[in-house]
């Protein structure tokens, strides 16, 4: 998606220098571009929206509920790993912050995998929950009640906190990105039903 966002932004800035070409066939093709740039971030933007607000229901995916019976609210990350590919990057999924007694679902597709993590986090950086879990029967779905403080592996959880930093990172990048062609989006649309 990333890339696709990259476009985009370039094209709405070609688009904002092209608005300055107003007469003639060179006008008319910049105005044209202008259209379909704003028409395609427009799809993009709605489709991938839509994609991230839907309810995540993978096929052949494993559900997973995790419950917290902490006295205090966390914030829940989910680290599946891949053991077919040991160069493979961990797939980590923000579960989000779930408060006492109250729990959430994520559904996760362990076809390469028989086996995923799970952090806690009090705060931004404060990791005081981690724990390994198997899957033995990937037919099963799973719940974990989260009743205690406790780090299974401190070699395990280093290696989980980095790849939450390094996924917190990328998707402040993709705001940044996002936002900055929201405001592009909104300069093109408004120069273009601009009355003279």
């Amino acid at each position: 998606m990333g890339f696709i966002i990259f476009v985009i932004f370039l094209s709405l800035v070609i688009s904002l220098f092209f608005s300055k070409l107003k007469k003639g066939k060179l006008g008319q093709l910049a105005k044209l571009f202008r259209i379909a740039s704003v028409v395609f971030a427009v799809s993009v933007f709605t489709y991938w929206f839509i994609q991230k607000s839907a309810v995540r229901i993978v096929n052949d995916s494993l559900s997973l509920q995790v419950i917290n019976k902490l006295p205090q609210p966390l914030d829940f990350y989910v680290i599946n790993t891949n053991n077919l590919d040991k160069n493979t990057p961990l797939e980590t999924k923000h579960i989000g912050k779930i408060r006492p007694e109250y729990y959430r679902i994520e559904y996760l597709k362990m076809n390469k995998s028989d086996e995923y993590w799970i952090a806690g986090y009090l705060g931004k950086k404060n990791l005081v929950y981690f724990s390994q879990h198997s899957v033995p029967n990937k037919n099963m779905d799973q719940m974990i009640e989260v009743q205690n403080y406790i780090n299974q592996s401190e070699k395990l959880s280093a290696i989980a906190k980095k790849e939450i930093e390094e996924d917190n990172y990328q998707n402040m990048l993709m705001g940044i990105w996002v936002t900055l062609c929201f405001l592009l989006l909104f300069l093109n649309f408004v120069l273009l039903v601009r009355k003279k």
